[in-house]
């Protein structure tokens, strides 16, 4: 998903990566971070579900996990000396509109860490292994996913109160959550006893997918809305009409990963109508998702040529793109239709074209402290 604008200025001088405790190195190191972290994790699960085999894919994938869950762990290190030396500044993202909804970031880092360890990471440590990790990393991105999702519209309606045009992309960030959950959790069903225990996590997944859906749809309308009556977003921020993809493509990757598991979890009426649905809501929403696509390519194109450059909202084009693939995947899976196999490779293509950009573009900020600067406000850009 996207971060935040953090654009490189020219008069402000970079800021070394180094620093003693309680410097400004980690100030601004807000949850706009774990992005990278889910940029990179679904590399790998999308590299998974392509329905083709590319040769020294199955090792490329092996490898971006090993780097995710690297990431992973030095993003909660440094999240973790944040809170610790910066509280004043933790608080204030809180209630800070245009941070607060990065919060969901966190959950879905876990959430995508764990399900390509199991996808990806049981290569090279175990099954068993691979199932202990993702179980452990579900559970603390369910309960977290569940919390942001509450907390975050919360502050927005006590605390933030944004005005009329300020809908955004982002305040999908903390509400497509669970809906992530309900997506990876399905691959621990066949891990859980027979029973009340497959059918309790199966239902429990189609509530957290009903769930983000709905707010989803509550939400999606305000941001075209602002799209309409106040124009284009600024520059950098264009990257972030990206994330709209990310409910799309994960609840449709959510009910074919469901619909996978079912028979073992639920009776066989259910469990046919459940495969059934799966394809049924998918087809339509993988349209929308490819008229988004569409629209998002043309006003980013567009922005490109206003003078948009890089910042860290380009990590939009990873992981919501990523979800298109695994649904699409898993659209292929249950329908059988070649075009699927065709899409999903494209898709895959534009994911690690996208991944590749954004990560050596953060590479080099990083090594010259330009990110870890803070945040500059977007400007919309002039009629």
């Amino acid at each position: 998903m996207a971060i935040y604008l953090r654009s490189r200025s020219p008069a402000r001088a970079a800021v070394p990566f180094t620093g003693a405790p309680g410097s400004p190195l980690l100030r601004h190191f807000g949850p706009n971070w774990y992005a990278p972290v889910m940029g990179t994790a679904v590399v790998a699960t999308a590299g998974s579900a392509l329905p083709v085999r590319v040769p020294g894919l199955r090792g490329l994938c092996l490898l971006v996990w090993a780097l995710s869950a690297v990431m992973l762990l030095a993003v909660l290190a440094a999240r973790a000396g944040h809170w610790a030396l910066h509280r004043d500044q933790g608080r204030a993202h809180l209630l800070d509109p245009a941070v607060a909804p990065f919060q969901g970031c966190m959950p879905m880092a876990l959430l995508a860490v764990g399900a390509a360890t199991l996808t990806t990471g049981r290569d090279l440590i175990g099954h068993t292994a691979a199932v202990t990790v993702h179980a452990l990393l579900f559970t603390l991105g369910t309960v977290t996913a569940l919390a942001v999702a509450v907390v975050v519209p919360y502050l927005m309606v006590v605390h933030h109160r944004p005005g009329p045009g300020a809908a955004s992309p982002v305040w999908l960030l903390p509400l497509v959550a669970p809906m992530v959950s309900a997506a990876v959790g399905p691959a621990l069903v066949p891990e859980l006893p027979p029973g009340q225990w497959r059918e309790a996590l199966l239902l429990g997944c189609y509530a957290m997918f009903g769930m983000s859906l709905l707010a989803t749809l509550v939400v999606l309308p305000l941001v075209f809305g602002r799209l309409v009556h106040h124009g284009p977003l600024p520059l950098a921020l264009t990257p972030t009409l990206c994330l709209v993809l990310g409910p799309l493509g994960q609840s449709t990757t959510a009910l074919g990963a469901l619909a996978d598991v079912a028979p073992d979890a639920i009776g066989t009426p259910y469990a046919s109508a459940l495969g059934a649905f799966a394809v049924l809501y998918g087809v339509p929403v993988m349209g929308f998702a490819l008229l988004w696509i569409a629209l998002t390519a043309a006003l980013v194109v567009r922005a490109a040529r206003r003078g948009m450059t890089f910042s860290m909202t380009w990590w939009g084009f990873t992981f919501p793109v990523g979800t298109c693939v695994t649904g699409s995947a898993g659209l292929a899976r249950h329908t059988g239709l070649a075009a699927f196999d065709w899409l999903t490779v494209a898709l895959y293509a534009a994911l690690l074209t996208g991944w590749a950009v954004a990560a050596v573009r953060t590479a080099r900020g990083l090594a010259g402290g330009a990110l870890l600067q803070a945040p500059r406000p977007a400007t919309a850009p002039a009629a």
